[in-house]
């Protein structure tokens, strides 16, 4: 069998990378015209594959410029962002090992890094510093990529997954307000910061209050276009000698509200279903499969949430508007008008719901579909 032209759960940057045209153009320029650059949108609407696009493009053109993808989900300190920082910009700023370990040893005044190479060095390169000295001279690792970039006439581009993440820390406003200091004042060096908490990102660099306010180019993530997305399902069942009609490839984008991850996965469940021509019954079947795929999530999102937080879940399934009128606080049982008002920003924050137009709906299409089933026995399955 061939390979699904159809992907999801890992970032998409080339072939089933899909009609972001603009983005890719706009972050492009950004990136290489050395505008810092923030993407906000929700979760699972494409950002790390549109970043991850222009860098492999970038990749392709200029050797000058030097570029780093970081996910700093799974980063938990500040003293590990510092080192996982550091070591980034040395590799990146050359291919050799030994490059990187003579960098380690003359680049630092202050700081006296540990330094490592393992079986492999060309990957097996550590760093570390003491972290009462890191602590003190923090400001000699968030400089570092200016500091190789002129000594090595090349510029960097560094990109920061789930920067809001860094918000956790301990010490986080300090350390953020030295971050925008230091970064500010770099030439040689341009940074594309975005993550999935879209009112935290939103709260760091679009508020007046926060250092990182007007720190560069903000980018509001769009969704793909619906016609975008059907001409790309007909296209990926067409280029694996399968067939979908354009009705039912637009059936696969509305369940899925156009959602980037979705569609990609309804599709390609759809496309491994499907012998030569796909059809509601194909459909429906990978619609099933995807909803069982990810029923333990959307279990878990039901189980951390309170009884109240639930009741307005329901409200917003049933498309009610006026959350704190009395009837609607009383059909659903949703408190006092202060309880929804905190629920209500709970959930936002959450990015469980979100507005649009004025209204207020599911960010997750499957885990809406999966909703309406469980508590109203409502059929997500399409009609022949």
């Amino acid at each position: 069998m061939k390979d699904s032209p159809f992907i999801y759960g890992t970032t998409v940057s080339d072939h089933s990378f899909t009609n972001r045209e603009k983005e890719t153009e706009k972050l492009k320029n950004n990136l290489l015209g050395g505008i810092n650059t923030m993407i906000i949108s929700p979760r699972r609407w494409g950002k790390s594959s549109l970043v991850e696009k222009v860098i492999f493009d970038l990749n392709k053109k200029n050797n000058r410029t030097k570029t780093i993808i970081l996910d700093l989900f799974s980063v938990g300190s500040k003293e590990e962002f510092l080192e996982t920082f550091a070591s980034s910009v040395i590799k990146a700023s050359s291919p050799k090992w030994q490059d990187w370990m003579n960098s380690g040893k003359n680049l630092f005044k202050s700081l006296i890094p540990k330094l490592s190479v393992g079986v492999s060095p060309d990957t097996d390169f550590s760093l570390s510093f003491d972290y009462k000295e890191l602590k003190k001279h923090s400001d000699e690792v968030l400089n570092l990529p200016e500091v190789i970039a002129k000594k090595n006439n090349i510029k960097f581009i560094i990109c920061l997954d789930e920067f809001q993440n860094l918000a956790s820390y301990k010490g986080f406003p300090d350390f953020e307000k030295k971050m925008r200091s230091i970064w500010q004042r770099q030439k040689l060096v341009t940074y594309c910061l975005f993550g999935s908490k879209r009112h935290m990102m939103t709260d760091i660099f679009n508020n007046p209050a926060k250092p990182f306010y007007r720190f560069g180019d903000i980018m509001l993530l769009p969704k793909i276009d619906r016609v975008k997305w059907v001409n790309f399902i007909c296209k990926g069942f067409s280029d694996t000698n399968k067939q979908i009609s354009i009705a039912d490839a637009e059936k696969i984008s509305e369940l899925m509200k156009d959602t980037s991850w979705y569609v990609q996965q309804l599709a390609h469940y759809t496309w491994t279903l499907t012998q030569k021509t796909a059809t509601v019954k194909e459909i429906n079947a990978a619609l099933q499969e995807l909803i069982y795929a990810n029923t333990p999530f959307y279990q878990k999102e039901i189980e951390i949430i309170s009884q109240t937080q639930l009741n307005l879940l329901k409200a917003v399934s049933r498309g009610q508007t006026q959350f704190t009128g009395t009837a609607a606080m009383q059909d659903y049982s949703l408190g006092t008008p202060n309880n929804v008002i905190k629920n209500k920003t709970i959930l936002v924050n959450n990015d469980i719901i979100h507005e649009v137009n004025g209204l207020y709906e599911f960010v997750d299409p499957a885990f809406e579909l999966w909703f309406n089933k469980q508590y109203y026995n409502k059929s997500y399955l399409i009609s022949k």
